[in-house]
C-alpha cells in the first residue's frame, strides 16, 4: 500500500469552493426574489410556497441514482454541466421577464431543472473533495463547504431586498447568470483527477440498478456507518422540525421585529459554527464532535421553550445553529476519510436524499401536533395547565414551547444511546482509512 497523496491540495478545492459559493449565492438571490415577484403578482402564499415545493423535489428523485451515475462520469464535467444547466434555466426566465410573459409555472420549471441539476451537482462536489484535500485538512474543506451554505441562507435574503429595489428582478437574474459563469470558470482552471480504482468500488460496479443499490448494501454491511447515518438523521428531523416551530413560538408574545432580529442571531450562529469548523477541523476523533454538538442541540431546545422571553429564544437558536455545521462537517470528514473514493458519490447522495426524506417528514408533523395536541394541552385550563404550565407557563406559544423541550430529549437521548454504541462511538477505528489505500488509479481530466 502507498500513501494516498491529494493531486491538488487545499488551493484547487478552495477555487472550486470559491466558484460553489459565489454560484449559491447568486442561485439563492434569484430564488427569494422570485418568491417576492410571485407571492406580488398572484397573492398566493400556496403559488409562493409551490416555489420551495419545486426546489426540493426533484432533487430527491433523481438523488437515488445520481451517485451511482457520479461515481461512473468524471467530476469535474458533472459539475460543470450541472451547472450549465441551471444557468440555462436562469437565462430562460430572464428571457421571458424581458420580453414580459413571465408567469409562475415558467418559474416552477426552472427551479425544477435547477433541483435536478444539483441532484448531480452536489455528490460530484462533495466526492471531490477527498481526492483534492489532504486528509488531516477534511474537517476545514467540510467547514467551507458548511459555510458557503450558511452565508448564503444569510446573504440572500438580505441583500436580495435591497438588490430588488435597486436592479429590479432582470438584474438580480443577471447577476446569477454571472455567478454561474464564475464557477464555471473556476473548474475550467482546475483538475479533478478520476479516483482510485478500490476492490470496493469494483464489486459496486455494473448496472444502474446494482450500482444504485450498491451503496446501500455497502452501508448495510458496515453497522457503524449505519449508526451515523441514522444518528444524523435523527438529528437532522429534529432540527429541521424545530426551525418551524421558532417562527409561531416568537410571534405567540412578541413582534415581527423581535423574530427578525431572533432569526439574525441564529443565523449569526450558523455563519460562526461554520467559520469555527473551517478553522479548527473538528476534534481528531470526529465522531465526538459529532455526538458532542449533537447533545448541545437538547440544551438550546430546552432554552428555547423555558420561558416566553425572546432573549431566551434567540439564545437557544444561536446554540443550536452553532452546532449544526460542526455536526455536518464531523460527519461528513468521517464518510470522506472511511469510504473509498470511487464510492463518495453514490454515498454523498444516499445522505443528501436521507436528509431530503426528514425534512418533509418533520414540516408535515409539526404543524398538527402543535395545533391539535400540545397547544391545547397547555391553554388557561388545559390537562397541564397545574403541572407543566406552573414551569413553563400556559397560554398562546406554551404547547409550542412544551412541544421543543420535548424534541429536546431526543438528540440527548440518541446521543446517549450512540455513545454507548461501540460500532458507532469506535466507527473511525474499525474502518480503514481509505485515503491511505492506493490502487489502480486511471488518469485525471
Amino acid at each position: 500500500m502507498r500513501e494516498h497523496a491529494a493531486p491538488s491540495g487545499m488551493s484547487t478545492f478552495t477555487l472550486i469552493w470559491l466558484g460553489q459559493l459565489i454560484s449559491l449565492v447568486g442561485t439563492g438571490l434569484t430564488r427569494f426574489t422570485l418568491g417576492v415577484w410571485v407571492f406580488q403578482e398572484t397573492g398566493s402564499v400556496t403559488r409562493f410556497a409551490l416555489i420551495a415545493l419545486f426546489a426540493t423535489l426533484p432533487t430527491g428523485l433523481f438523488l437515488p441514482v445520481s451517485g451511482a451515475l457520479v461515481d461512473r462520469w468524471n467530476r469535474r464535467w458533472v459539475m460543470m454541466i450541472s451547472d450549465s444547466i441551471a444557468a440555462l434555466a436562469t437565462l430562460g426566465l430572464l428571457f421571458f421577464y424581458l420580453t414580459g410573459h413571465l408567469v409562475t409555472w415558467h418559474i416552477y420549471v426552472a427551479v425544477a431543472i435547477q433541483a435536478a441539476a444539483s441532484a448531480f451537482q452536489w455528490p460530484a462536489y462533495a466526492a471531490s473533495i477527498p481526492i483534492l484535500v489532504p486528509k488531516e485538512h477534511l474537517g476545514r474543506a467540510s467547514g467551507m463547504v458548511q459555510s458557503a451554505h450558511a452565508l448564503t441562507e444569510i446573504a440572500a435574503p438580505a441583500l436580495g431586498g435591497a438588490l430588488l429595489g435597486a436592479v429590479g428582478l432582470q438584474g438580480v437574474i443577471a447577476l446569477d447568470l454571472l455567478s454561474f459563469l464564475f464557477a464555471v470558470t473556476m473548474l475550467l482552471l482546475v483538475r479533478i483527477p478520476q479516483p482510485a480504482r478500490t476492490t470496493a468500488g469494483a464489486a459496486g460496479q455494473g448496472t444502474l440498478r446494482h450500482e444504485s443499490l450498491y451503496g446501500w448494501r455497502y452501508i448495510l454491511a458496515r453497522p457503524g456507518l449505519l449508526a451515523l447515518l441514522t444518528y444524523f438523521a435523527t438529528i437532522n428531523f429534529v432540527y429541521a422540525m424545530s426551525q418551524v416551530l421558532i417562527t409561531p413560538l416568537v410571534l405567540s408574545f412578541t413582534t415581527e421585529q423581535v423574530l427578525g432580529l431572533v432569526l439574525a442571531t441564529g443565523g449569526a450562529g450558523a455563519v460562526l459554527g461554520s467559520a469555527l469548523m473551517a478553522v479548527w477541523g473538528g476534534p481528531r476523533r470526529r465522531v465526538y464532535g459529532v455526538l458532542l454538538f449533537g447533545s448541545l442541540m437538547s440544551l438550546s431546545l430546552f432554552i428555547m421553550g423555558a420561558r416566553p422571553v425572546a432573549f431566551l429564544v434567540a439564545v437557544g437558536s444561536f446554540i443550536s445553529l452553532l452546532g449544526v455545521p460542526i455536526i455536518s462537517g464531523c460527519n461528513q470528514a468521517i464518510w470522506m476519510q472511511r469510504v473509498e473514493p470511487d464510492l463518495q458519490g453514490r454515498m454523498a447522495a444516499i445522505r443528501a436524499f436521507l436528509g431530503a426524506s426528514t425534512l418533509p417528514t418533520a414540516y408535515l408533523l409539526a404543524g398538527p401536533l402543535a395545533d391539535r395536541i400540545f397547544e391545547p394541552l397547555l391553554r388557561a385550563n388545559g390537562p397541564l395547565a397545574g403541572s407543566v404550565g406552573q414551569v413553563i407557563g400556559v397560554g398562546p406559544g406554551r404547547g409550542i414551547a412544551f412541544l421543543l423541550m420535548i424534541l429536546g430529549l431526543i438528540p440527548l437521548l440518541a446521543s446517549f444511546i450512540a455513545y454507548r454504541y461501540p460500532r458507532l462511538r469506535f466507527v473511525e477505528d474499525d474502518l480503514p482509512d481509505t485515503l491511505n489505500i492506493k490502487e489502480h488509479a486511471p488518469e485525471g481530466a
